[in-house]
C-alpha cells in the first residue's frame, strides 16, 4: 500500500508539473493531462503494448499531423487569397516540414517535456518535431478542433513564425527562376541597379532581374543575395507564372 501511495503521489506531482508547463507556454489549463503525457512519450520508452500498439506518441503524431495540416492550409488560404494552389501547397510544406517543427518545438520549450532514451535523444533528429505533432493531436482530443485552430494560429504561427521571411528563405525563387529559364531556353541576368548608403543599416541594394533583356522583376535588400531573391520572387509572381503575357511568355 505504501508503494502504491508513493507511486500515485509522484504521478500526481508529474501531472501537475506538466499541466503547469503547458499553461505557462500556451495560456490554458489542460483538461485530460494523461493525453499530453502520452504525446511526449517517445517509442523508445513506450510502455506495454495493447493488441500490438505501443503506448507511446505515434498515434497522436499521426492525428496531430492531419490536424496541423488542416489548420495551416486554412490559415494560408485566407492569408493569401490571390495565390494559386501550387504556392499554397509549397508554403504549407515549408511550415510543417520536420526541420521547422523541430525548431518550433525547441522555441516553445516542448522539447524539454519529451521522454525518450538517451540513445534516441541524441540520434533521433525528428523526435522533437514528432512530439510537436503529437502535442497538437493531444490538444485536439482535449479541447476540440476550434480551440486547437485558434491556439495554433495565435500562439504558434502568428507569434513564432515570420511567414514573409519563411517565403524568401525556404522557397528559393532564384533557383526556381533559373530552373525555369533553362527549361524554356531563356536568357536570365541579375543586374545591380543601384546601391545607396542608408545610415546604420549599411548599403541598400536594388537588383533587377532581366529575362531576354527585359526587366521582369526588382528587389531591394541590405544583402545582394536577398535582393536577388526578392527580384526572383517578384518576377516569378508577376511575369513567369502569368498565364498570358509578360517576359516569361514572350
Amino acid at each position: 500500500m505504501g508503494f502504491l501511495f508513493s507511486f500515485r503521489r509522484k504521478r500526481k506531482a508529474a501531472d501537475r508539473a506538466l499541466s503547469v508547463a503547458i499553461q505557462n507556454m500556451f495560456g490554458y489549463r489542460p483538461g485530460n493531462v494523461s493525453v499530453y503525457e502520452l504525446a511526449f512519450r517517445h517509442k523508445s520508452v513506450a510502455t506495454s503494448a495493447i493488441n500490438g500498439v505501443k503506448h507511446c506518441n505515434e498515434r497522436l503524431e499521426y492525428l496531430g499531423d492531419a490536424v496541423l495540416g488542416s489548420v495551416v492550409a486554412d490559415f494560408l488560404f485566407k492569408k493569401f487569397p490571390f495565390k494559386d494552389e501550387g504556392f499554397l501547397t509549397e508554403m504549407r510544406s515549408r511550415i510543417v516540414s520536420r526541420s521547422n517543427l523541430n525548431m518550433l518545438s525547441r522555441k516553445l520549450g516542448l522539447n524539454q517535456l519529451v521522454q525518450s532514451s538517451k540513445e534516441s535523444g541524441t540520434q533521433g533528429s525528428s523526435i522533437h518535431g514528432d512530439a510537436f505533432e503529437a502535442f497538437i493531436g493531444a490538444v485536439y482530443l482535449d479541447k476540440g478542433y476550434r480551440f486547437t485552430k485558434e491556439m495554433v494560429v495565435r500562439k504558434i504561427i502568428q507569434t513564432h513564425l515570420d511567414i514573409d521571411e519563411l517565403m524568401v528563405r525556404d522557397i528559393n525563387f532564384k533557383s526556381k527562376v533559373i530552373e525555369w529559364a533553362q527549361k524554356e531556353k531563356k536568357m536570365v541576368e541579375y543586374k545591380l541597379v543601384c546601391e545607396e548608403e542608408n545610415g546604420r543599416n549599411g548599403k541598400l541594394y536594388t537588383i533587377a532581374l532581366e529575362i531576354e533583356n527585359k526587366v521582369a522583376g526588382t528587389g531591394q535588400d541590405y544583402s545582394i543575395k536577398r535582393a536577388e531573391q526578392h527580384a526572383s520572387r517578384d518576377a516569378w509572381e508577376k511575369s513567369i507564372r502569368e498565364p498570358e503575357g509578360g517576359p516569361g511568355h514572350g
